[in-house]
C-alpha cells in the first residue's frame, strides 16, 4: 500500500457549534443523516451485486465485544465490563445509522479483546469471505475491543481479497461513560464502509474520526479516545458525520493473501521482551517448548544482551526462525547494524511492531515459508 505523508489534518465539519447555537446538542443532532452513495459495482474477487442502482449500500456488523460493548460496573468510577452489549442492541444505540446504509448485525463473540485468539480471527476471516463471495454484503464492519484490534486488523489484511471495505471499529469509553465514542465511532465506521470510496482500500480501522491502515495502525495510550496512531506513516483519511475523505487515491494493486492453516491453529510464536540484565532463560524455554519461530522485542534497533543472543542463535541451529523487532514504538530494524544478521540467520521485522511480526511470520509458517532469506523477502514485501 502506498502511504503519503501528512504535514496537516483537513479541517472537518463542526457541528457543536451549530448545535449549541440552538441548544439542542443531543445525540441526534450529531448524528444527523447525510446523503451516502449508491453501492459500488461489482466486487472483482466476489459475485456481482444485484442491487438496484438506488438502492442503500449493503453492510454487515460482525460484532466481536470490547469496550464499544461494555457496560459500567460500580467497583469504580471508570469500571467497566466488556462484552455486555450485544452487536444489535449497539446499532439500535445509534440514531441515524439506518439512513447511511441497510445494516445488519451478527454476533461472532463478546468478549474483551485481550482474550482474542485464533478461532475468532478464522471466524471472522472465513465469515467476511463467504459474505463477498455470495454478494450478502457491500462492506464489513467489525466491533471490537482496542487492546488488540490492531493485529485483528493486520491479520485479516493478510487473508483477505477483495474490493470491498472491511472497517473495524472500537471504542475508548463504553457505553453509559461520560461522552462515550462508540456511537459515533460506529457511525463513521458504517459510513467509511458504505463509500463507493473506500473501495479498493482493503481493510481500515476507523476510530476518533480518523481512518487507518491495518500495517501502520497501533493503540499509543491506555485511555485517550486520540490512541490510535500510525506512527510511522500517517492515517489514510479522515472521517466525520458528514464526509469521508482519503488523502490518496486507493492503490489498485490486488495482493495474493495468505492461506489460512487447515487444521483452524496458527503456529506458536513467543514474543520475548528484552530488557537491562536479560538472561537467556525465556528463549531457551521457548526451544524447549516447541516454538516454530521466537519475535524479540529488542532494545534500540531489536538488541538484546550476549546472554540472551548466544540463545537467539541456539534457536537458529534448532530450526527456529528468530526474527528481531523493537519495543520502541516508532522507527525502524535495519539488517546488519550492531548485529551481524546474515551470519546469524536472522530476520528483522523493519518497523512492524512485536505484536504484528508475531502474526505475520505465523502466516508464513502455516504457508510453508521458513528459510530465513524467504521470510525476509516476505516482511520487505509488506509495504
Amino acid at each position: 500500500m502506498n502511504i503519503y505523508p501528512v504535514n496537516a489534518r483537513p479541517s472537518a465539519v463542526t457541528l457543536c457549534k451549530a448545535a449549541l447555537a440552538t441548544a439542542a446538542f443531543t445525540l441526534t443532532a450529531l448524528f444527523a443523516p447525510l446523503p451516502v452513495a449508491a453501492a459500488a459495482p461489482a466486487d472483482s474477487a466476489g459475485a456481482a451485486s444485484s442491487q438496484p442502482a438506488d438502492a442503500k449500500p449493503r453492510i454487515i456488523i460482525l460484532a466481536t465485544g470490547g469496550t464499544i460493548s461494555g457496560a459500567a460496573d460500580a467497583r469504580s468510577a471508570i469500571g467497566y465490563n466488556s462484552g455486555e452489549v450485544t452487536g444489535q442492541q449497539l446499532v439500535q444505540g445509534v440514531p441515524g445509522i439506518e439512513k447511511l446504509a441497510t445494516v445488519k448485525s451478527e454476533q461472532i463473540s463478546n468478549i474483551g479483546s485481550q482474550d482474542m485468539n485464533d478461532k475468532v480471527w478464522l471466524t471472522l476471516a472465513n465469515r467476511i469471505t463467504q459474505i463477498f463471495a455470495k454478494d450478502e454484503a457491500d462492506g464489513v464492519v467489525i466491533t471490537h475491543g482496542t487492546d488488540t484490534m490492531e493485529e485483528t486488523a493486520f491479520f485479516l489484511h493478510n487473508v483477505l481479497e477483495s474490493a470491498k471495505p472491511v472497517v473495524l471499529v472500537g471504542s475508548m469509553r463504553p457505553g453509559g461513560a461520560l461522552s462515550a465514542d462508540g456511537p459515533r465511532n460506529l457511525y463513521e465506521a458504517v459510513e467509511v464502509a458504505a463509500s463507493a470510496q473506500a473501495r479498493a482500500r482493503g481493510v481500515m480501522v476507523v476510530m476518533n474520526d480518523t481512518i487507518h491502515a491495518p500495517r501502520w495502525v497501533t493503540k499509543t495510550n491506555v485511555t485517550s479516545v486520540q490512541s490510535f496512531q500510525s506512527l510511522n506513516a500517517g492515517p489514510v483519511g479522515y472521517v466525520d458525520p458528514a464526509s469521508v475523505r482519503f488523502l490518496a487515491p486507493a492503490d489498485q494493486t490486488s495482493h495474493t493473501p495468505y492461506t489460512l492453516p487447515k487444521d483452524g491453529q496458527l503456529p506458536r510464536v513467543p514474543i520475548i521482551y528484552a530488557h537491562s540484565n536479560m538472561d537467556a532463560s525465556q528463549i531457551d524455554h521457548a526451544i524447549e517448548t516447541d516454538a516454530r519461530a521466537i519475535v524479540i522485542a529488542g532494545v534500540g534497533d531489536g538488541n538484546v544482551s550476549k546472554p540472551a543472543m548466544e540463545a537467539m542463535l541456539r534457536a537458529v541451529q534448532k530450526g527456529l526462525v528468530v526474527v528481531r523487532a523493537t519495543r520502541v514504538p516508532s522507527g525502524f530494524v535495519n539488517r546488519n547494524v550492531e548485529v551481524d544478521d546474515d551470519q546469524s540467520g536472522f530476520v528483522v521485522a523493519y518497523d512492524l511492531n512485536p505484536q504484528k511480526a508475531r502474526i505475520f511470520i505465523q502466516l508464513l509458517l502455516a504457508n510453508g515459508i521458513t528459510a530465513a532469506d524467504k521470510v525476509q523477502q516476505a516482511f520487505a514485501a509488506t509495504y
